[in-house]
């Protein structure tokens, strides 16, 4: 039986594939805003250490919030020590008054009076 070795080229064309980068620890270190920008306009870093892929730096995805408020709070759901509303209304919420303004005189005089 023999098998048949069909170059990536005869596959998929170039355009198909995207390009990946790789950095070092240390490169990145010394130049990581210049990475992050790259990130920020959309490509994937891969970083290695050693020739090894330790970890990727990839654009925040489509949905995710610029705001790192927002990204704390997601975080918190997914530990599970915040639980997001059953119900979102984008309006607020309705200002209902405390108490009419003749019953909250009347408490502060009588609370006046007591002493």
């Amino acid at each position: 039986m023999t098998t048949t070795y069909l170059s990536i080229a005869k596959v998929a064309p170039g355009r198909y594939i995207g390009f990946m980068r790789s950095v070092g620890l240390k490169v990145l270190k010394n130049k990581l805003s210049e990475y992050v920008r790259l990130v920020a306009n959309g490509e994937t870093v891969l970083v290695t250490d050693r020739d090894r892929v330790v970890a990727e730096l990839v654009p925040p995805r489509p949905g995710r919030s610029p705001l790192l408020a927002d990204a704390q709070l997601a975080a918190a759901v997914r530990e599970g020590w915040l639980s997001p509303p059953a119900y979102v209304d984008h309006a607020p919420p309705p200002r209902l008054p405390v108490a009419r303004m003749d019953v909250l005189l009347a408490e502060l005089a009588s609370d006046r009076g007591d002493r």
